[in-house]
């Protein structure tokens, strides 16, 4: 142990390509996503010796089919690192990645570790199908099962009715409380789409994204994004969510009893996985390497789950303060889009943010959320983008179901 925390250094920060529900990843197991970022990191630092790699964390919103047996140990082994590797996997939902990140950075700062890799990884295409166990033996009803991919499933009847709505009718409840429009969160997806391909012509995600696989097939580029979408093709598409719920939760919505949030302005579902290499000083000089950015702090929140997409609003300014910073000091900023109507929410609930900061190369509505891979994605793109500035200071946010914020201060 040391007497005073270490400094925490971001060394790499890669990521695959995201793919689409049912897209090019969908074949691919969620533990060998894992094991590709793993190697990839390994083998980007020539001067790493795997074997002085002291743990490797994941985090994983599912658990509950491929990525069973704690995903970051099955990394480890599937990427060819020493035996001797541990692993570890965590979960905080959405969050998972990000707390992965952070958990490891403790361990860094405190002296337990000197060389560690944090990431995450969810496939949501491959997420199974769940069966119960029947309360009794031998019944004779038929069993039910729930699908794993997102939001609430078996859920405990000692929950409340509003904390357990959709996550769609969650960003419904942040669009009436700040009363964003249809055509304002519309806007915002196309802004986003926009963004992300212009960043992929232009060269912004060559530093962090590794491709899966070798073979003509090879996914080399995010899915999701919509580059020819527009306005008219948003617009067209019917609410998700609060036309089926309204009755139930007694929900405004629009004239007609419709809601706001659409496919268009949601985040799709993802497959995908990202690492980061962290290190102390100690570690630098042992490997040669040159870090991204610093690790500053972090905080954690929570508030009720049915508004859990405000999440960032607390987390963000705890975790700035507790580096001596606030708002009007950043440079770059990575805020998770789980919709448009939680992120204008939570740019609504941070006044002194400037919006134009905010995901400049596109978000989550664009490049796909795998919920377990996003907070080490955001993380990682903030140490790329200090990285390339050559200084400023960063910060990752993001929401996470069941209401909780979650936040990373960078600075280089």
């Amino acid at each position: 142990m040391t007497d005073r925390p270490r400094d925490v250094f971001v060394v790499d920060a890669v990521r695959t390509p995201i793919g689409k529900y049912g897209g090019a990843l969908s074949g691919v197991r969620p533990d060998d996503l894992a094991a590709h970022v793993v190697k990839a990191l390994v083998d980007r630092a020539p001067g790493l010796d795997p074997a002085t790699i002291d743990d490797v964390y994941l985090g994983n919103a599912n658990g509950a089919g491929e990525e069973n047996r704690d995903v970051a140990r099955m990394a480890v082994l599937l990427a060819g690192l020493p035996v001797t590797v541990p692993g570890v996997t965590v979960n905080r939902l959405c969050g998972s990645g990000m707390e992965a990140v952070i958990q490891a950075a403790r361990a860094v700062a405190l002296g337990d570790a000197s060389v560690a890799i944090a990431g995450g990884v969810e496939s949501m295409s491959r997420a199974p199908w769940v069966l119960p166990k029947p309360e009794r033996a031998f019944p004779a009803a038929p069993g039910t099962l729930h699908s794993t991919t997102l939001g609430w499933r078996l859920t405990n009847p000692e929950m409340p009715d509003e904390w357990t709505v959709a996550l769609g009718e969650g960003a419904e409840l942040i669009a009436d409380r700040y009363g964003i429009t249809r055509a304002q969160q519309d806007a915002y997806a196309l802004a986003g789409h926009e963004k992300a391909a212009r960043a992929w012509k232009d060269g912004a995600f060559d530093a962090e994204v590794v491709p899966y696989g070798t073979d003509p097939s090879a996914l080399v580029r995010d899915e999701s994004i919509r580059e020819n979408t527009s306005l008219q093709a948003l617009a067209a598409l019917p609410p998700a969510f609060r036309k089926a719920s309204a009755a139930r939760w007694g929900s405004p919505g629009t004239a007609a009893g419709e809601g706001t949030v659409t496919a268009g302005n949601s985040s799709p579902l993802n497959d995908g996985a990202a690492a980061l290499l962290l290190m102390d000083e100690r570690g630098l000089r042992a490997t040669g390497c040159a870090p991204l950015a610093r690790i500053r702090s972090s905080a954690v929140t929570a508030l009720e789950p049915q508004y859990f997409g405000l999440g960032p609003v607390e987390a963000a300014p705890r975790a700035l303060a507790k580096a001596g910073r606030r708002l009007t000091d950043l440079s770059t900023v990575e805020l998770n889009e789980a919709f448009a109507a939680q992120a204008l929410g939570c740019l609504a609930g941070l006044p002194e943010l400037d919006p134009t900061l905010v995901n400049p190369h596109g978000g989550a509505l664009a490049l796909g959320h795998p919920l377990g891979a996003s907070g080490a994605r955001i993380t990682g793109a903030v140490a790329h983008r200090l990285a390339a500035a050559g200084s400023g200071t960063g910060l990752a946010t993001l929401c996470i179901g069941v209401g909780q914020g979650l936040a990373v201060v960078l600075e280089r």
